[in-house]
């Protein structure tokens, strides 16, 4: 562990840092608060409500992942439209509320937060967030890129609360805050394994809620869509699988198929490549696959072009198919996890 009660180092060096303004001089804490901030998440204009400004953040590499535990007094914290630098990611910040109150303002919407509820912000487009109390909060900062979302998705997710009363905020609230504290106590190979369960858990709760958000569909137009949805799922394997098939095995038009689709921000070709892509993904992160082929995997999910598919999989995921299968085939299982 490494307490920094300097300007923060922008390099991360150490695996588990604790910046805290407990030791640097009054006038300095807000110019070294702003610093610890943007250094964990991206970088803000911090104001407070006097010239005192206290607080602490613990923040651990998880991966590729970062936790952080911030623990701080009111403050309002505010991103800007600014161009992302050439050594920093775009990143998605789940967040659980601990203590105090917040307001996430993101994307024309503004979520009012108590404790136990969670939000997500994207640090890649301008973003407020109020303390108006003291207040604590755990964080996960993921690289967009990971999850491989559309522009569409992300900005139908900002600032949108999961409360603390609801099926998913009751499983994602106790496992986030569990992650954070314990993050630094994981061998760099066990959190490299945990982070990749991680970002499949995230994937997973992010689509069905993408899904609960299409609910304002008319009942019968819904009902529609989950049928196709689980028909594309099940010819996935088959490079024949067009819309001009699907709306065919629906008896209903291609334009209407393409109308379903629009409450998923996506097309349908979209869909069906996003859906093909996680099965290959998933595939190529299972130990047998590192006998496998490329081209074999590519081909059982409806890939006719091994070359297209390498260069859809990396704009998508930020690495090649062949660098994905060897990362896992590299990483130790970690005891108690399952399989992604």
């Amino acid at each position: 562990m490494s307490t920094d009660p300097s300007t923060p180092n922008p390099r991360w060096q150490v695996s588990d840092t604790v910046y805290t303004t407990d030791s640097v001089p009054t006038h300095q804490r807000l110019a070294y608060w702003r610093a610890a901030l943007s250094r964990t998440f991206a970088p803000v204009a911090v104001a407070v409500s006097d010239e005192v400004c206290a607080g602490t953040i613990r923040t651990s590499r998880l991966g590729h992942l970062r936790v952080a535990a911030v623990d701080g007094e009111p403050m309002s914290a505010r991103r800007t439209p600014q161009p992302t630098a050439p050594d920093q990611e775009e990143r998605l910040v789940v967040t659980l509320v601990v203590r105090g109150v917040a307001v996430v303002l993101q994307d024309g919407r503004e979520a009012h937060l108590r404790p136990g509820d969670i939000v997500l912000c994207d640090t890649a487009r301008p973003l407020r967030i109020e303390f108006p109390h003291p207040f604590e909060t755990k964080s996960l900062v993921v690289p967009r890129r990971l999850l491989g979302l559309e522009e569409s998705d992300l900005r139908r997710l900002t600032a949108t609360p999961i409360h603390a009363d609801t099926t998913a905020g009751s499983l994602l609230g106790p496992f986030l805050a569990q992650l954070v504290d314990s993050a630094a106590t994981y061998p760099s190979a066990t959190g490299v394994a945990l982070a990749r369960h991680v970002v499949d858990l995230l994937t997973v709760l992010i689509e069905e809620r993408l899904h609960q958000q299409a609910g304002d569909a008319p009942s019968a137009a819904r009902e529609m869509l989950a049928r196709i949805q689980v028909f594309i799922d099940r010819h996935l394997a088959d490079p024949d699988l067009t819309p001009e098939a699907i709306a065919r095995a629906h008896q209903i038009s291609v334009r209407y198929l393409h109308k379903l689709f629009q409450t998923e921000d996506v097309t349908v070709s979209r869909w069906i490549q996003r859906r093909r892509l996680q099965e290959c993904r998933r595939v190529l992160a299972r130990r047998e696959a590192a006998g496998r082929t490329i081209a074999a995997v590519a081909r059982q999910w409806g890939f006719t072009s091994p070359a297209h598919f390498s260069r859809v999989f990396r704009d998508v995921y930020g690495m090649s198919p062949v660098e994905w299968r060897d990362s896992a085939a590299r990483t130790p299982r970690a005891v108690g996890v399952p399989a992604p």
